[in-house]
């Protein structure tokens, strides 16, 4: 009988390759010792191995992620001092074997047969997992975060908290500049991609099974965007139309940038801005696959271009930094980088952004902040204090939250302000 603790639950009808798992081993390793990205460190993993199957792809990606996700749980579960799951002297390679094993014991009931796991059993892993323990223990966080969690969200936390590590579904957009959803259904069908509509979304689809959506030809012909279907509310949120001058201030990657390309149906100016160029060479690349040819791309070099840009726009989008903690299920990662001391550093980044880049509206224009964090004070806090300082130049026109435990998507927030047709636009400093 499998122990009844947090995991992926399905039968491994898996041979296990010592060589494999001291690869996995060496990904965690990386991951936590020298603060890479999963996706980065499984994706120099897979092209280091080429001659892999896809069943080994399998066990390397989903123990990874699952091992990163639990890692304090299982941490504890293997018997290791709690504190050591933060310590980097305590994150020895017989450390990483023995949390590794501990997820395979979870879903196989069986300890793994290699000499690293001497010590480790069965039993001793069926006491722990019945052991009463702290909850961010249990929920594999750090204490802080639970602590920040209580304060912030009171009773909801408790239903908040595990739906953190729930692994996030896939979700794609149909590109409708050159497809609709139902054409673009029958075309992944083909390619044996199942998906299936997503209700409240017209233009969203939902991955039934895991596939490599990059390799099809549907991906490649522009007829689709892998995004989160919390974060595809955000474009029409915007209330943009075809013809209007639109700037994304935080465009990144340029997901939303292209959603609000297809919404104008390309016609009009989109502006994307970014401190990073590497970012906005990505966004063009992805322009250019989906037919976008009204995305421009600036990159931002002090206040020069926002001044330039001072009173201009209908609309501007602010998708600000923030703590990300509203897409831990996709980016387990993070947890164990954050702090409270950055997050504190980005609330004091999203004010000074909101009142920098307001000034791009234009007299009636809008202006749409938004974050894909839970928390109020990265959130509504931030609206809140904005208004207070200027409330005679803005008016908060909607505000919507999206959450995991409610909806199954990502965390989301996003307010809307108008600004007054009767403001004076004042020079920046």
């Amino acid at each position: 009988m499998l122990a009844e603790v947090p995991g992926t639950r399905f039968v491994c009808a898996v041979k296990l390759h010592y060589h494999l798992i001291a690869e996995i081993i060496r990904a965690l390793e990386t991951i936590f010792v020298e603060r890479r990205q999963p996706d980065k460190v499984i994706e120099r993993t897979f092209k280091a191995h080429t001659k892999w199957g896809g069943r080994d792809r399998k066990l390397v990606a989903e123990s990874v992620y699952e091992c990163v996700r639990w890692w304090r749980w299982y941490w504890y579960l293997a018997g290791l001092p709690d504190a050591g799951h933060a310590d980097l002297q305590a994150m020895t390679p017989q450390a990483f074997w023995r949390v590794w094993g501990t997820w395979w014991w979870t879903v196989s009931g069986e300890v793994p047969p290699f000499i690293e796991m001497q010590g480790l059993t069965s039993e001793e892993l069926k006491r722990r997992a019945s052991q009463k323990v702290a909850p961010a223990i249990r929920a594999s966080i750090p204490d802080w975060l639970d602590e920040v969690g209580e304060r912030s969200f009171g009773e909801r936390w408790a239903a908040l908290r595990p739906a953190l590590n729930k692994p996030a579904d896939v979700f794609l957009r149909t590109n409708t500049l050159k497809t609709d959803r139902d054409t673009l259904i029958r075309e992944l069908t083909i390619e044996d991609v199942p998906v299936e509509a997503v209700k409240g979304l017209p233009d969203a689809l939902r991955l039934r099974e895991r596939r490599n959506v990059f390799g099809t030809k549907a991906f490649r012909s522009g007829l689709f965007e892998v995004q989160d279907a919390a974060s595809q509310h955000i474009a029409p949120f915007c209330q943009v139309a075809p013809g209007m001058r639109v700037i994304d201030a935080c465009a990144g990657g340029g997901g939303k940038s292209l959603h609000l390309a297809a919404m104008m149906k390309n016609k009009g100016r989109i502006i994307a801005m970014d401190v990073h160029q590497w970012k906005l060479d990505e966004l063009r690349r992805r322009a250019a696959r989906d037919g976008v040819d009204v995305i421009e791309t600036r990159v931002i070099e002090g206040t020069r271009e926002i001044k330039r840009q001072a009173g201009a726009a209908d609309c501007v989008l602010l998708d600000v930094p923030c703590s990300g903690l509203g897409v831990l299920r996709r980016n387990p990662d993070a947890k164990w980088k954050l702090s409270l001391e950055e997050i504190q550093r980005l609330t004091v980044l999203q004010g000074d952004i909101l009142r920098s880049h307001c000034r791009m509206v234009k007299k009636g224009g809008t202006l749409v902040y938004a974050t894909c964090s839970l928390l109020p004070a990265e959130n509504e806090d931030q609206i809140k204090s904005f208004l207070a300082e200027r409330g005679d130049e803005w008016r908060l026109d909607e505000e919507r939250w999206w959450s995991p435990e409610r909806e199954g998507w990502d965390g989301f927030y996003a307010a809307r302000l108008v600004r007054s047709d009767a403001v004076v636009v004042a020079p920046m400093e």
